[in-house]
Formats: C-alpha cells, sequence, structure tokens
C-alpha cells in the first residue's frame, strides 16, 4: 500500500512511518520543514529509498497542500491510505480566562483545518475501494462524553475532527472507503509526556492493524481506540 502520513518526523507520525515501512508499504512522509527535526526520518530515508519518500507538505498552507498533492499526480501515483496525525497542543490547562484567542484559532487551523486542506488536495488520488482508509488522529479529549474543563484549543478541535471524520466517512460511503477519527492513547510523545503509560510504537501497530483490516472493529462508530472499539462521543 501506499500512505501519506502528515507530521512523519517525529512522535507517533514517525512510529507509523517505521511500521508501514517494516510491513513492506511506501511512505510518503508529509513534514513542514524538511530541515528541521528530521534526523530520525532521514536515516529511514536513506535505508529505505524506495519506500520512504519525503514530501514537504505544511497543513496549515494550502498551498503546500496543493503542490504536494500536484506533485504525486504529475507522476502518476495513487494513494491507498491517507492519515491525518499533524497536530499541536497549546495553551494546555489555561483556564478560559486566560485563553490566547489567537492560539486557539492556530489549533483549528492545524488541528482541524489541516485535516480538511489535505483531504480536499489529496482525495482526488486517493485509490476509492474496500482497501482504502482516511485516518484522522483524535483524542479522547474531543469526547463529549468526558468534556474536562481544559485543553480547550485541542479539545475543541479534536470533536470538531470527529465530526469532520463523520462527514467524510457518509461522503465517502459509496466508494467504500474507511473512514476513522482515532483516539492513539496516552502515549509518551513531545505531547504525551513522559508519564504516559503507552509508547508511540505500541499504537501505530494496532492502527497499521486496523488499516490492513487485521483488527476487529466493533459497533459501527467512526470514532474508535486503537483496538477498534467505540471511544465515548
Amino acid at each position: 500500500m501506499k500512505l501519506l502520513i502528515t507530521g512523519a518526523n517525529r512522535g507517533l507520525g514517525l512510529a507509523l512511518t517505521n511500521e508501514a515501512i517494516k510491513r513492506g508499504h511506501t511512505v510518503f512522509a508529509g513534514v513542514r520543514n524538511p530541515e528541521q527535526q528530521m534526523d530520525r526520518l532521514r536515516q529511514l530515508s536513506a535505508l529505505f529509498p524506495s519506500q520512504v519518500h519525503l514530501l514537504p507538505l505544511d497543513v496549515a498552507n494550502e498551498a503546500s497542500c496543493q503542490t504536494a498533492s500536484t506533485s504525486l499526480a504529475l507522476e502518476n501515483i495513487s494513494l491507498d491510505v491517507i492519515i491525518n496525525n499533524a497536530a499541536i497542543l497549546d495553551e494546555r490547562s489555561k483556564r478560559i480566562e486566560e485563553l490566547d484567542i489567537a492560539k486557539v484559532e492556530q489549533s483549528f487551523n492545524i488541528n482541524l483545518f489541516g485535516p480538511m486542506r489535505v483531504i480536499k488536495h489529496f482525495l482526488p488520488i486517493l485509490f476509492k475501494g474496500p482497501d482504502s482508509s482516511i485516518i484522522n488522529i483524535s483524542s479522547e479529549a474531543g469526547s463529549f462524553q468526558n468534556a474536562y474543563g481544559a485543553d480547550y484549543p485541542y479539545a475543541l478541535s479534536k470533536a470538531a475532527l470527529n465530526m469532520f471524520s463523520q462527514q467524510l466517512r457518509t461522503y465517502l460511503a459509496e466508494n467504500q472507503v474507511s473512514v476513522f477519527s482515532v483516539h492513539p492513547g496516552w502515549i509518551k510523545t513531545d505531547m504525551g509526556g513522559e508519564k504516559a503509560p503507552g509508547t508511540p510504537e505500541e499504537s501505530a501497530r494496532d492502527i497499521m492493524d486496523l488499516i490492513e483490516k487485521k483488527q476487529t472493529i466493533s459497533g459501527t462508530s467512526s470514532f474508535i481506540n486503537t483496538k477498534g472499539e467505540p471511544m465515548p462521543l
């Protein structure tokens, strides 16, 4: 399979890239700034040049998304999987009275509008069929049922991303494309911190099992965890 993974240079994105190539897939690794935080991804690209292709892609910039998709289209490359992983967590634990609304807007620009831009420009080159998937990396923070009074930009943007996932699922139902908003668990990343009980590698393995249809998905919800179990809405 050919996968597009955004935010592929670190954390879960890097783990997903590594797991995908272990399984023999080809990854177009979307990175905002190819000159920064790229050491491990460059190593993978050097070791597996036919499987890892670095793709300059800033999800916050529509021209960048369009240029990246056009570059693949010109090479007659079609995708089987799109993983919207790039995200930020800003204004953490701030009270509503303290929020910098500009940073709230930035969170929506990357966490919600970013995946929307990616789908807008890459959907035309996604192979439409039962083996194709769109995975939007979400969070339990985006659950209405589990709402808590903090992390407003992140939680609100992820709740909106869950809605976008459901809309895409309905839109692509006739094409049989699987669309899921996936809570990756609390994992050790820059965002999750060192106290997290899980690892990006564990989450990446489970997400790839979902993509490869090796994991049974319970129920009909588009918002699930990495084991295919429905998350509370």
